[in-house]
């Protein structure tokens, strides 16, 4: 077994343990116990396959575990205690240093969030297109408009919803059917700094081209987060515009697809003989909850 197997396998156990065990809040010194090596050692080696320190990992966890017991309408104490925090201040920093937030602002703020959303047809199927009055949120393919919906609405459990059809939706089914006829379009995401990072990366991959894994995590200076990488790419929430469809696996492989493979599949060959594309920015806005 190679020593870079091995490293693989130390982090995949430490992630599946930390999956399971977030809410005891597990230190730096318990990871490592429980792969059975030393904390400077399995800190450096966690860092270098997830990209992120085990201490960040399990804010995240936490963190994404807090918004749900707030979507459930818990009190910021019972959200914090159910979470493994000791009480609210300490929900209160995570969401601040994480989500630049309160819990309370998350729970209560978003409220006040509009969002329009439309359904369309795409050569690739059924879509529904959201966005708030500064850019598209969320592009999805869906199977019903009930599973869209209530799609959306997970993602966003306080906004106000409305159907319509601004101008940027039309511009997304122009991007996705014919590159040469789109307008800029302005995506507004929330998402941790290393998702933008990935996410960015993804805007720069040509029509009709395609990456590893493993190069998009080198393109972000992450040689090591191949997984990381990974998991970043599945949590896209705009289907087509940001492409997470060109990146595969280095064996060739089409890896995963959050929209089946068939699609992936059926995408990768239309581009392939297209040309050309419009520009997109990112917009992060800290009012806009996921």
């Amino acid at each position: 077994m190679s020593r870079q197997y091995q490293q693989y396998k130390q982090v995949e156990r430490a992630i599946d343990y930390l999956q399971t065990n977030f809410r005891q809040q597990p230190s730096l010194a318990e990871l490592a116990a429980h792969v059975g090596v030393s904390p400077d050692h399995f800190q450096r080696v966690f860092m270098q396959w997830a990209g992120v320190s085990p201490k960040a990992f399990v804010q995240l966890l936490s963190l994404h575990y807090a918004k749900a017991q707030l979507a459930q309408q818990q009190s910021l104490l019972d959200a914090a205690l159910a979470t493994g925090l000791s009480g609210p201040s300490r929900l209160h920093d995570l969401f601040i240093k994480i989500v630049a937030m309160t819990p309370a602002s998350y729970k209560h703020g978003a409220a006040q969030l509009s969002i329009v959303y439309s359904l369309s047809e795409s050569i690739f199927g059924n879509l529904l297109v959201a966005s708030t009055t500064i850019g598209v949120c969320h592009v999805a393919f869906i199977d019903s408009e009930q599973q869209g919906v209530m799609v959306l609405r997970q993602s966003f459990p306080f906004a106000w919803l409305q159907q319509g059809q601004p101008a940027c939706h039309q511009a997304v089914i122009d991007l996705l059917t014919d590159p040469a006829r789109a307008s800029e379009l302005t995506l507004h995401l929330r998402a941790t700094p290393f998702q933008l990072q990935v996410w960015q990366a993804l805007l720069t991959i040509p029509n009709g081209q395609l990456r590893s894994y493993g190069q998009v995590a080198a393109q972000i200076e992450r040689p090591h987060a191949a997984r990381a990488v990974g998991t970043a790419i599945g949590q896209n929430p705009i289907a087509g515009l940001i492409p997470c469809h060109r990146v595969i696996c280095a064996s060739g492989a089409l890896g995963g697809y959050r929209w089946g493979l068939p699609r992936k599949a059926a995408i990768l060959g239309w581009e392939a003989v297209q040309a050309g594309g419009a520009a997109m920015r990112l917009q992060v806005d800290e009012p806009l909850i996921r």
